[in-house]
């Protein structure tokens, strides 16, 4: 003879429900801790590109004044290439700091542009010294020109660095 079937235990519902719920509460506070640590790695990121962006911004300054004081005879030539020499150390320094950044996905080509930008003042500061040191003007045109690209590289950065924080992929 068949037994028949035992009803079914309101515990053992009880218990599956609670384990149910557990899941589910675990799934949306690993969801939402992934969210977070996204967030925490975007604004360290940030934070530490502005960083560097803000000593570069220093850094030009501080030597367009020199150039400029230079150029109105307030410094000698000796005076502004030892400048010159302090100022593209530093720039390097300042370049080799983007290669401690660790971008998000989205902002890797920000990053890329801002880099180049740095690159290419850097190449022209360098057509500057070479400029002070001979006088060649047709040196400064080119640091000029090189100067204008970094420009136009770093508006380009900050464009692809906008899109990618406001989530576009557009650029």
């Amino acid at each position: 003879m068949k037994k028949p079937p035992k009803p079914p235990n309101p515990k053992r519902r009880l218990h599956i429900a609670i384990i149910i719920g557990v899941v589910i509460i675990a799934a949306v506070v690993a969801v939402n801790y992934y969210l977070d640590q996204a967030n925490i790695t975007g604004q360290r990121f940030g934070d530490n590109l502005a960083s560097i962006q803000s000593e570069l911004k220093n850094q030009t300054i501080g030597f367009d004044a020199n150039l400029t004081m230079y150029e109105k005879g307030q410094i000698s030539k000796d005076q502004m290439l030892n400048i010159t020499d302090a100022h593209v150390a530093a720039m390097q320094n300042i370049l080799a700091s983007y290669d401690s950044l660790n971008p998000p996905e989205p902002f890797i080509a920000s990053l890329q542009l801002f880099k180049l930008s740095t690159q290419t003042q850097l190449e022209s500061d360098n057509l500057l010294k070479e400029w002070i040191q001979t006088g060649d003007n047709s040196t400064r045109a080119k640091s000029d020109q090189l100067l204008q690209q970094s420009f136009q590289y770093e508006m380009s950065a900050l464009q692809s660095f906008n899109n990618a924080k406001s989530g576009s992929n557009s650029q």
